[in-house]
């Protein structure tokens, strides 16, 4: 988990360093692009499998709902600091406990009622609406989170039906699909240079996952979730060295108030139910 809360934030500075140069829908398309081609193999793999042609409305929609997180994310990590982006990531969890009460019958306990409660009080804390102004990269963050966990909350009713690898095989292959006509109505021709960070920004996003999926057949989601937290340390750094962003402690409080919320509700779930209920905060990730 600590390799894999790397990668991710190798992911997050690449996309940062990219910046405004490219539209975030064309940005995303060709990172999805590469990232097709990377799994190539296990796609042909899939193919021979048979998948009922009804899941293939499912994985679509899981394709969809991504791909837009997708764009909301890259618009985001262009506007504002890296540590502000991972924080504010961090409330996926949360939203996918609201989403797992409201969709998939799971009881809403008064303990997850305040902590989901805390996990909005941290948002708060870090966007300080009245105090400063909420400018659009905030609020495109603030609208990828719910994404990315309607997509992992499709993933989990999915999971019972095909095999790991074809639900990720398939995201990536409906994702460039559904970005295509964003991307080429804004299309601008991309540098080598772009072309290059977008080619890492898929290795380094592609391995991420296979490392974090090591890391839960290894170890119980109460050891990989305060592990996979680090990120938001990780990040705070990054921007701190790399893109001289000053750290900002109201952040980095409302993160931890996030973080906090998010572990307790994971640890909970893990002791009810012996199972994965809430993901960590980078299984929402790219």
């Amino acid at each position: 988990m600590v390799v894999t809360g790397w990668l991710f934030v190798f992911v997050t500075g690449l996309v940062r360093y990219l910046g405004s140069d490219l539209p975030a829908a064309e940005a995303a398309f060709i990172r999805y692009a590469f990232g097709l081609i990377l799994v190539l193999p296990a796609l042909f793999k899939v193919f021979r499998s048979s998948i009922p042609a009804s899941l293939h409305i499912s994985l679509g929609l899981r394709g969809f709902v991504h791909a837009l997180a997708i764009i909301f994310w890259f618009y985001a990590m262009a506007r504002i600091p890296v540590a502000e982006v991972t924080a504010i990531g961090y409330t996926s969890p949360i939203f996918v406990t609201i989403g797992a009460a409201l969709f998939l019958g799971e009881k809403f306990k008064l303990r997850r009622v305040m902590a989901v409660l805390a996990g909005f009080v941290g948002a708060i804390v870090i966007l300080r609406p009245g105090f400063q102004e909420v400018g659009m990269g905030q609020l495109a963050q603030l609208a990828a989170a719910p994404l990315f966990a309607i997509s992992f909350i499709i993933t989990k009713k999915l999971t019972g039906k095909i095999e790991p690898v074809a639900i990720v095989a398939m995201l990536s292959l409906y994702c460039p699909l559904v970005l295509a006509p964003f991307a080429f109505s804004v299309w601008v021709t991309p540098s080598m240079e772009d072309l290059f960070i977008l080619f890492l920004t898929a290795i380094f996003a592609t391995i991420g996952h296979v490392t974090m999926t090591k890391a839960f057949k290894c170890a119980p989601l109460t050891v990989t979730q305060p592990v996979g937290l680090l990120q938001l340390v990780w990040a705070s750094l990054l921007g701190l060295l790399v893109f001289n962003e000053a750290l900002d402690p109201w952040v980095l409080l409302g993160g931890g108030i996030i973080v906090v919320a998010a572990t307790y509700i994971s640890h909970r779930e893990a002791v009810a139910s012996r199972r994965e209920i809430t993901p960590p905060a980078p299984a929402t990730k790219v």
